[in-house]
């Protein structure tokens, strides 16, 4: 690579990079604020579980057309999408009626979620599939910018877990949505045209049934990252947020705005420390000095690493309670981050490992629909297993879910 084309791919890493930053701090505020909002308007666990569950399908259809949609029409129009669709499904919510009924409130939040499940995906999709791209190969190069472009991404989600939360409590839920708005609004049109180039443009004739991979290597992996986001979601979708709030908040309005400070700074902490954990993962699997069918291997093990500790906060679940019971779960639930952290990175890295230049967008976007039908599932199961057992229960799915990624991560073979 010359060194004139390393500067432009530099150049656009960079842009996609504080693009897909905007994005996600929008992101992650915005899904605060609905589940803080709506839990203080008295919606159940199942309720507040439905109110995501339209982001997570729309991410699954999406990630599944947008890697033929960039192979047709190129990265930079899907990432232009992405970030101003979230400008729209922002500014949608409010039109939020507080005189709708409970019926109506749901079915009109999880529409709006749905479009800001798009957008998500749409931006994400562009990010990850710009690294293989534009990254060196050499000395582990690929994992390296994969491993910053990821971790970063979500220490700024955990700032918009902080910030949504910050938010509520200070400018109320429409107050909030409208400043994400303009701020995001803004980003996208100086992101716009400060882009340099650098990114493919699309290729004509590109045929949508390309999008489902044949390699086996893609799916295998796909279906270990359903598992994997399945067990996180499981627990931070609902469940946590609830129980932390009926631990932390005395029933009244200050207290309330106190929990909302604390729940959302638990969030932003794990988010925060998961984004660090997953950009030193090179360095903690020592990348540049293993061979690729090394780190293929730490798949498995570290899947199963991982799943020792829901289980152990499943026994917690069963035997504490009180005070011991809540340190209990920070702990352990920081630690689950660390661990998945370096268990998501290496996801991240193998994905563009097994797939082809030609085909980054399309096997990306496969992958990610997987990513999107873990979130899903953890998310439906988030708010039932909580209703039906309480943290218990929930861990118990979460420690379940841990060892089936395990399981589908041990198929996976050098190449």
């Amino acid at each position: 690579m010359t060194a004139s084309r390393m500067r432009e791919g530099l150049s656009a890493y960079i842009a996609v990079t504080a693009a897909y930053w905007a994005f996600m701090l929008s992101d992650g505020a915005l899904r605060m604020l609905v589940l803080l909002h709506f839990h203080g308007l008295g919606f159940s666990p199942v309720q507040l579980a439905y109110l995501f569950l339209l982001y997570e399908v729309a991410g699954m259809v999406t990630n599944l057309c947008a890697g033929w949609i960039a192979a047709r029409f190129g990265l930079a129009s899907t990432l232009y999408a992405g970030l101003g669709l979230q400008v729209v499904a922002l500014l949608a919510l409010t039109g939020l009626d507080p005189d709708w009924g409970v019926t109506a409130s749901v079915i009109y939040v999880m529409a709006v979620q749905g479009a800001s499940g798009v957008a998500k995906d749409l931006a994400k999709m562009s990010s990850k599939s710009a690294v293989k791209l534009l990254a060196p190969s050499a000395q582990g190069g690929l994992f390296a910018w994969v491993a910053v472009l990821t971790g970063s991404k979500n220490a700024v989600k955990g700032v918009g877990f902080l910030l949504g939360a910050g938010l509520l409590a200070l400018l109320g839920f429409t107050g909030s949505i409208v400043a994400m708005a303009l701020v995001l609004a803004v980003i996208l049109v100086a992101i716009a045209i400060a882009m340099p180039k650098g990114l493919p443009q699309g290729r004509k004739g590109t045929k949508f049934s390309e999008v489902f991979s044949k390699s086996a290597n893609v799916n295998r992996l796909s279906a270990a990252r359903v598992f994997l986001f399945g067990a996180r979601d499981v627990w931070f979708v609902v469940g946590i947020p609830i129980y932390f709030t009926a631990v932390f908040s005395d029933g009244t309005e200050a207290g309330d705005r106190a929990a909302f400070f604390l729940i959302g700074g638990f969030m932003a902490g794990w988010v925060i420390l998961y984004g660090l954990v997953q950009g030193l993962a090179p360095k903690i699997l020592r990348a540049k000095t293993r061979a690729p069918e090394e780190l293929v291997a730490d798949a498995k093990l570290w899947a199963w690493g991982l799943c020792v500790i829901p289980a152990g906060l499943t026994i917690a679940a069963l035997g504490l309670g009180g005070q011991g019971l809540t340190v209990a779960l920070v702990i352990g639930l920081l630690v689950f981050g660390a661990v998945f952290a370096v268990n998501s990175s290496l996801h991240s890295y193998l994905i563009l490992a097994f797939t082809k230049s030609e085909r980054v967008t399309m096997d990306v976007g496969f992958y990610y629909m997987a990513n999107a039908g873990g979130r899903l599932l953890g998310t439906l199961a988030s708010g039932l297993s909580y209703q039906l057992g309480g943290l218990a229960l929930m861990l118990g799915v979460a420690t379940v879910m841990v060892g089936l990624s395990a399981v589908m991560a041990g198929r996976l073979s050098a190449q």
